[in-house]
């Protein structure tokens, strides 16, 4: 066990020195290679955020949809249960 966490740990040790030393020698100047490593963070950043909206949304909508189901079963008005049930599909369908 503990001879695979060593070369695993070797490995990543290894990558992470070839690609500082990659990045290093690489042939662009060093202004190109920091404005780019830079965009990549920044693409990186903005991915990861709009992940996180993507999922804050689809979570709020499935909890909408389980209080409009809530209100649905709770209510004594068949009007108002119908309504409540499309309110808690048209949720649905936004968390998808």
């Amino acid at each position: 066990m503990k001879s695979k966490r060593t070369i695993l740990a070797g490995f990543l040790s290894g990558a992470a020195a070839g690609l500082a030393a990659g990045i290093l020698f690489a042939p662009k100047k060093g202004e190109d290679t920091r404005k780019a490593i830079a965009k990549s963070g920044d693409d990186c950043y903005s991915d990861a955020k709009n992940r996180v909206n993507d999922f804050t949304d689809s979570v709020n909508h499935k909890i909408d949809a389980l209080k409009a189901k809530t209100k649905a079963n709770l209510t004594k008005s068949k009007a108002e249960e119908k309504i409540n049930q499309a309110k808690a599909e048209i949720h649905e369908m936004k968390a998808s």
